[in-house]
């Protein structure tokens, strides 16, 4: 779900990766020593407009040209987890978060000069705000940073879960949690992998929020959550009201779906486990952190209407399809826009499959390692339909990546993290019967028919619906965590009242601040912020529905497939190619026409399913 970049505004500890697991922390790579002073001006230029051009422009060589190795040394360290290969991501993570430190107090110097060129001044403020984990520049602290934040991305990637009394991987358990229904199987699986990953890295994760607010402030930031909320064009304040204002629009939405979902777990697992009312049961859900629910489909399905006829996985293995010809399936929907093949080193280089011989971070990423051509993914993927959402998913990453490849480097990146999340997801969204029929997936006598509407609104319902709380809630506790108003000694309460808040469940076991849950979650202990996935889910229905438009769709939007249409596809082109150069409403209103970002599309696509909604929930209780 994440694109790995040591380029644009995320110069620091992006190690893409991670779905795996883990019993206790691996023995700490020994602490690389302080970097060397990086290749800045041995005097910086002075303070005019002359100095803050030639001071960008070193920052942007610089930068460029460090940022290839830290992507390689990032990269290994992914897909062959050892201890040296965690020093060497250490000592690398080290040295470009120095690098990045010592550019985004430089750039401060620049910020408030009159007369700046548009380019000169944006890039000031890119580089300012550029990193997401800023080291203080005390002797050393980069080092130390460093370390803390690759131990714990790598412990996550080793970490193990218990199922049936016996060790299982993060990539597996994940898997399991998906498909097991006995209750007390889920509860060993979701206490054990939150035991055995999330705790044991609860004092790093609290020495890493000290180091990172103490660099956010020499930035000039109130703390680290305020410098990730800055990155959007708007003050962190307006970020803030306007994720407040978003999931306002999609609030009901969700809390219709709670209502139904809840009531068919009670149906299926009686009272003792999941009561009629109250906030549902979190390992119950088909998912190890409730984020998605699109596993329990079958649950909650509704008689008839609920049955669309065909399961892709099912499809994609009765047609022989192996990772491989997944991934080029995924290719060929982006050839189908006009966009130019994958180069044939994205197929040497990406993981595609998990190695059977060596321990890696299962976590789906995609990667663009030299800002040019060297793209690639790197996942454990399986023959199921999940993974071949993903693929779409990530390839939106690549291609991204490379239409915005002629930019400056500091412009090398998505118009916000939002966008760069929510290319793929357009895509994916268009991964409909008739796009399964024209790639020769589904027979055409399969494609359900006008009444299977609600169950294919209700299953992907399931997945983005469901999602959406989570994805706003997993940076909300990271806010509070910076700014102090969840203290190191609430870390657990704070969370769980966050989860109780937005998404109304509650964990199969008391919990207490011996435990950690939040890093039982792959983008706590990486350090990867998460409000770009609640962005993405918004933005990726508002460019479906353009996408939709432009190409002359007129039934219902949940239907409508793009496949194909190169109209779309150059128009498309037109806003990746843009990267960052732009404030992101420029972008977004190149491909839709519109400047604001906004849930409507989301709450009009699924507005049937709503309506249904509503009446199956007649006479239940909403809320918890």
């Amino acid at each position: 779900m994440i694109r790995s970049a040591v380029s644009g505004t995320v110069l620091a500890f992006l190690f893409a990766g991670a779905a795996q697991a883990q019993t206790s922390a691996p023995a700490a790579p020994a602490a690389p020593a302080a970097p060397a002073a990086p290749a800045t001006p041995a005097t910086q230029p002075p303070a005019t407009v002359a100095g803050a051009d030639a001071f960008v422009a070193e920052a942007e060589k610089t930068l460029a040209e460090k940022s290839v190795g830290a992507q390689q040394v990032a990269w290994v360290n992914a897909t062959y987890i050892t201890d040296d290969t965690d020093a060497l991501a250490a000592a690398s993570g080290a040295e470009m978060t120095d690098l990045a430190v010592r550019y985004g107090l430089g750039a401060a110097r620049y910020q408030a000069l009159p007369g700046l060129s548009y380019d000169t001044k944006r890039k000031l403020d890119l580089l300012r705000g550029g990193i997401t984990l800023p080291a203080p520049t005390t002797p050393g602290a980069s080092a130390q940073l460093s370390m803390l934040t690759t131990r714990m991305s790598s412990s996550y990637g080793k970490g193990k879960g218990l199922l049936n009394g016996q060790p299982i991987n993060g990539s597996d358990i994940e898997a399991a949690m998906g498909s097991e229904r006995d209750p007390a199987k889920l509860k060993e699986m979701w206490v054990s992998w939150h035991d055995n990953v999330g705790a044991p890295m609860r004092a790093d994760y609290a020495q890493m929020t000290g180091l990172a607010n103490q660099g956010a402030r020499e930035l000039g930031y109130a703390d680290a959550g305020a410098l990730w909320r800055s990155g959007y064009d708007m003050s962190p304040e307006q970020f803030a009201q306007l994720t407040d204002k978003i999931w306002g629009e999609l609030e009901p939405l969700y809390k219709a779906l709670h209502t139904y979902v809840r009531w068919k777990l009670n149906e299926k697992y009686g009272d003792a486990v999941q009561a009629r009312t109250g906030p549902i049961r979190a390992d119950l859900l088909g998912n190890m952190w409730a984020q998605e629910w699109g596993n329990i489909y079958d649950l909650v399905a509704p008689k008839g209407a609920g049955d669309v006829g065909f399961d892709t996985g099912d499809l994609l293995k009765a047609k022989g399809y192996d990772p491989i010809k997944m991934v080029k399936a995924g290719e060929g929907f982006y050839s189908s826009l006009g966009f130019a093949p994958l180069p044939q080193s994205f197929w040497q280089r990406s993981q595609i499959v998990k190695p059977a011989d060596r321990e890696v971070i299962c976590h789906a990423s995609a990667w663009d390692i030299d800002n040019l051509d060297d793209i690639r993914i790197k996942m454990c993927t399986k023959v199921n339909a999940d993974d071949f959402v993903t693929i779409h998913h990530e390839l939106g990453h690549n291609y991204y990546q490379r239409a915005y490849k002629g930019q400056p480097f500091l412009y090398k990146n998505g118009a916000n993290d939002g966008f760069h999340e929510a290319i793929g997801d357009t895509v994916a969204l268009s991964i409909t019967p008739d796009y399964l029929v024209k790639i020769g997936l589904l027979d055409p006598a399969k494609v359900p028919s006008a009444d299977k509407d609600i169950g294919l609104l209700l299953r992907q319902a399931m997945d983005k619906v469901a999602f959406l709380p989570f994805g706003l809630l997993i940076d909300k506790w990271r806010w509070g965590v910076f700014s102090g108003q969840i203290p190191a000694s609430q870390y657990q309460a704070g969370w769980d009242a966050l989860r109780l808040k937005y998404q109304g469940v509650v964990p199969p076991v008391a919990r207490d601040e011996t435990k950690f849950d939040p890093g039982a979650k792959y983008h706590i202990p990486a350090g990867v912020p998460y409000a770009r996935y609640f962005l993405a889910r918004v933005l990726q229905f508002q460019f479906y529905k353009a996408a939709c438009q432009q190409a002359g769709w007129k039934g219902p939007l949940h239907r409508c497939s793009f496949y194909g249409n190169k109209e779309v596809g150059k128009k498309l082109n037109a806003m990746l190619a843009m990267g960052q150069s732009k404030p992101w409403p420029d972008a977004l209103q190149v491909f839709t026409g519109s400047r604001e970002m906004s849930g409507k599309a989301l709450v009009e696509y699924f507005a049937p399913l709503k309506t249904w909604l509503d009446q199956q929930n007649t006479g239940k209780p909403q809320g918890w």
